[in-house]
This record gives structure tokens, C-alpha cells and sequence, in this order.
């Protein structure tokens, strides 16, 4: 949760929302605690990988856990490939490379790179991880303390107003900001897959979502803060289309010695982690569909030696890559957000769908989750949801093909 939404997204919906992304960041966190309440039902309900492609399957109908499955993986493979030209743009930044095809390049070298790691047998580090978020929590209240007198000299002048005009096409920004953030938050989906290595998981990851996403929200609506406080929103928005590295330009902005260079460190280190985290779940999830037949079989092949499904990460890793070509982060984080938000709305439909013995919440919280996620999903611009839509039919067309000529398991 701590990656490329923070470093690169909260300028994304700045350009988007104006000062008003602080708002449109609490709006998105609420969204994404009634989301991860559900996945919470749900995964201590059906304790099983494949997140809500399999919760789809077993309490709604195989075509929308196909529809989960298919979001899933196009919603996070536009994720890791905003999380490689985010780590592109940092690290040529602090190098003061500003060319957006050697941005673009570079962006693809470092997927392939990832790709090459995991298909090669690495995992995640709980110590790696550990030190990662130390680092990057540090560096990012370093820029939120240095900031703060900045903004305050002009007494938070930049910063309002805090909800937009309404007759000015006000309400439809501020949601519009709220989609793009609402991707920020997606991590949460971790916790909520840990109910059967936690005690009293029926109380432990409601708390510990609850409490993460209270924490993230602060952190979020701080660099929000530093980044439209120091720079104004309409020149945050701008570094984020310019160079990818709004929070460098915050830091450049700030002349505090040192600051630039942690800022970059962090950056590249988070969203090389992002990354990596991203090309593993996909995998996981391409060799679970792969087994149950939504996918070719040669994905669903482990290599013996290495315990790596090799097909299913190159597969991913080609699709991260390819979309990171775009070279547009505004692009590839918009399309994200419309899919990462359809699938989540087949999260709560599931949630909705669970027995009353299998209920930890009311149903209010889910029905919240999907009223919300279908609204924000179609405040993004139509070229992307249309672009989503036509890509669920494509594989949902495939999929029934597959399956009519019996090659599809």
C-alpha cells in the first residue's frame, strides 16, 4: 500500500480533483474499508488462493469468477506497470534524465528484469519488506515535516477549497479523484488473505484493516498535503505527467539537503517492491485460472526445481511489460482504476451472497462496497472503461470458445 499510490498517484488525482484530492483521498480509504471488510468474510469463509476468482466461482456463477479473475489480473498488471515508470521516472529524475522514451525503455527493462527474478524461484522478504517500509515511512515523514512550514506560511492558502463547486462540475471530479486513490489502497487485500495464519482471525484482520487503513490514510492525506501545499495542485499534476517523480519535485522544491536524494532512494526501492509483490500475485492468480481451465494449461506447469509457475510469470511479466510501453503513468493508473474497481464490486456481490452463519459484518457494508465501486468505476474517463469493457468481452468470448471446442479444461 505504501508504493507507486503514494509516490505517483496522489499527483495523478491532484490534476484531477485539485486541492480537493485530500477529500477524494478519505472518500477512497472509506471505499476501500468497506472493500476490505468483505474480502475479509470472505477469505475467512473460503480460506483458499485465488482471491475473488475463486470466492466468484463458489457463490455466484463461473462467468463473473471469470470476470474477477480477468479484472484482477488487468487491473494489477496496469498497477505494476504504473509501479515501473514511477521507478523509471525517480531514478532518471535523480539523474536528471528527463527523455520520455528512456523513461519508457527503462521502465520495460526493470519489468523484465522483476519478472526474471520471480520466474527464477525469489520470494518476498518479511524482513525485506520490513526494512523497505522503515525506509520509505521515514523518508515521507521527513518530506511531510519539511514541508509543513511552507504550507502554513501562506496560511493553507493552496489547499482549499476542499470540495469543489458542485455547479462547476464539482462533484464529478472530486469522485473522479476518488477512483484514482481508491487504487492507492488495494494492498489491504493481504490482510484480509491471512485468516488462517492469524489467532482469532474473526477479530485480529477486521482491527488490523481497520488500523491499516487509518495509518495509510494519514500518511496519504500528508504527502497530499506536502505535495498541493508546496507546489500548488496544478504543478504537482504537471510533475507527474513531465517526469513521473512528483514527490522529487516537492523535495527539489523544499532545498533541504539530502531530502531529493532519500526521496528517489525510497521511491525506487518501494515501487521495485511493488513490483515484485505484483508479478508474484499475478502469477498465482494466471496458474490458479490455468488449473480450473480459464486459462491455456501450459500456465498451470510449476517447475519442479525452482517451485515457480515459469509460463504463468513470463505470461504476466510480457503483459506488465507491454502495458508500460503506453509510457503514460496517467493512462496506465486510470485503466487500473477501472478495473481494479469492477472486480472489487464482484468482491462485495460475493460478500453479499455469503450464508448468515458466514457473516462477520452486516450486509450493509458490502452492498456500501458495491454501490461505491460501480460509482466511482464509470467516473473515469470513457476511453477507459470502454477499453476495460471490451477487453472483459474479448476474454469472456475466448473463454466460452474455449470451452465450446473442449480445449478449455
Amino acid at each position: 500500500m505504501v508504493g507507486t499510490g503514494v509516490f505517483v498517484s496522489v499527483a495523478i488525482a491532484a490534476g484531477v480533483a485539485g486541492p480537493a484530492v485530500l477529500t477524494a483521498t478519505a472518500l477512497a480509504a472509506l471505499l476501500a474499508a468497506a472493500n476490505g471488510l468483505s474480502s475479509a468474510q470472505l477469505a475467512a469463509a473460503h480460506p483458499v488462493s485465488g482471491g475473488s476468482y475463486e470466492y466468484g466461482y463458489r457463490l455466484l456463477t463461473p462467468v463473473l469468477g471469470f470476470s474477477a479473475g480477468w479484472m484482477f489480473l488487468l487491473a494489477k498488471s496496469a498497477s505494476a506497470a504504473t509501479a515501473a515508470l514511477g521507478l523509471s521516472g525517480y531514478l532518471l529524475d535523480w539523474f536528471g534524465v528527463g527523455h520520455a522514451a528512456l523513461r519508457t525503455g527503462t521502465a520495460a527493462a526493470a519489468a523484465l528484469a522483476v519478472t526474471a527474478l520471480v520466474a527464477g524461484g525469489i520470494r518476498r522478504s518479511n524482513a525485506g519488506n520490513a526494512l523497505l517500509v522503515g525506509l520509505t515511512l521515514a523518508t515521507l515523514a521527513a518530506l511531510a515535516v519539511f514541508a509543513l512550514p511552507v504550507v502554513l506560511a501562506d496560511g493553507g492558502a493552496r489547499l482549499t477549497p476542499l470540495v469543489p463547486p458542485v455547479g462547476e462540475g464539482g462533484a464529478g471530479a472530486l469522485l473522479h479523484g476518488a477512483a484514482l486513490m481508491f487504487v492507492a489502497f488495494t494492498g489491504y487485500g493481504r490482510i484480509a488473505t491471512l485468516g488462517e495464519e492469524v489467532r482469532d482471525p474473526r477479530h485480529v484482520i477486521p482491527r488490523a484493516i481497520v488500523v491499516t487503513m487509518g495509518v495509510v490514510s494519514l500518511l496519504y492525506l500528508a504527502v497530499a498535503t506536502a505535495g498541493v501545499g508546496v507546489l500548488g495542485a496544478d504543478a504537482f499534476a504537471a510533475s507527474a505527467r513531465g517526469t513521473a517523480a512528483p514527490l522529487e519535485a516537492v523535495a527539489r522544491a523544499l532545498e533541504v539537503p539530502l531530502l531529493t536524494g532519500a526521496v528517489a532512494v525510497a521511491a525506487v526501492a518501494a515501487m521495485a517492491g511493488v513490483l515484485l509483490n505484483l508479478v508474484l500475485g499475478l502469477s498465482r492468480v494466471v496458474l490458479a485460472m490455468a488449473r480450473r481451465g480459464d486459462a491455456p494449461a501450459a500456465l498451470a506447469r510449476v517447475h519442479a526445481g525452482r517451485g515457480s509457475p515459469v509460463a504463468a510469470v513470463w505470461a504476466c511479466g510480457a503483459l506488465v511489460t507491454a502495458i508500460a510501453l503506453v509510457g503514460e503513468v496517467r493512462a496506465t493508473w486510470s485503466f487500473s482504476a477501472f478495473t481494479v474497481l469492477v472486480y472489487y464490486a464482484i468482491t462485495n456481490l460475493a460478500a453479499l451472497r455469503l450464508p448468515a452463519a458466514d457473516r462477520l459484518f452486516p450486509r450493509w457494508i458490502p452492498a456500501a462496497g458495491l454501490v461505491g465501486c460501480l460509482a466511482l468505476a464509470f467516473r473515469v474517463e470513457p476511453g477507459y472503461w470502454l477499453t476495460g469493457g471490451g477487453l472483459l468481452a474479448s476474454g469472456l468470448a475466448v473463454r466460452a470458445l474455449a470451452r465450446r471446442t473442449g480445449h478449455g479444461g
